[in-house]
């Protein structure tokens, strides 16, 4: 193992909520006059922060969202959870693997803290992450491409920023990853692997079984 921490993305790396999240924020979207497609969804939302999409709504239409947004969208978003959700393929046995090895892991994420851990009680990866393993941009103020989610939870952590590797599947995502000076390996099962080696991955990756090589 060349590294002495692992960082995973959760929303796409660890469960597979990004359809289901999209999907209901395009929806949302719509019904709220800001006409926007699955696909449109996922190219300017997917690994942001909640911000993120009321700075893009505002910018594009000098109109604010509701102040109940966030609330709305995230009750939906969990009942989808509850009902659809699964863990990656492949996630559990990474994460048991880094387990037997004893090497540290832990969550750094756009999503709040609710968020994650309904995801993981949802798919049986809650026992993989005790709370001191979860790290949410609600603990910087600022996510994704901004470094300070994944430099904040590296220090938590006790590890060097150079002796990180981050695990992700979105642009945003990397180039938070490259910014805070962690090697970054891109996961192509939902961006291109065009569009995460411009962003600047390290190594990209299609299924779960190729990570653990990568990680050795």
């Amino acid at each position: 193992m060349r590294y002495d921490l692992v960082i995973f993305d959760n929303d796409g790396v660890l469960v597979d909520s990004e359809p289901l999240s999209n999907t209901v924020l395009a929806g949302y979207l719509t019904e709220l006059g800001h006409p926007t497609s699955y696909e449109e969804s996922i190219r300017d939302y997917m690994g942001s922060a909640m911000h993120r999409i009321h700075e893009l709504v505002m910018e594009r239409t000098g109109q604010r969202l509701p102040e109940d947004f966030d609330d709305v969208f995230h009750s939906r978003v969990f009942a989808a959870f509850e009902r659809e959700l699964k863990p990656v393929p492949g996630a559990r046995e990474v994460l048991q693997k880094l387990a037997a090895d004893g090497v540290p892991y832990c969550v750094g994420s756009s999503g709040s803290h609710e968020r994650i851990r309904v995801g993981h009680r949802a798919t049986g990866l809650d026992r993989w992450f005790p709370a001191g393993r979860v790290f949410s941009s609600q603990d910087v103020g600022r996510g994704k491409p901004a470094p300070d989610l994944f430099l904040y939870a590296a220090r938590e952590m006790g590890v060097a920023p150079e002796r990180c590797v981050v695990v992700e599947d979105s642009p945003l995502g990397v180039q938070a990853a490259v910014a805070a000076g962690m090697d970054v390996y891109g996961f192509t099962a939902m961006t291109s692997a065009e569009k995460l080696t411009e962003a600047g991955a390290t190594a990209l990756f299609a299924d779960m079984a190729e990570l653990l090589e990568l990680l050795g």
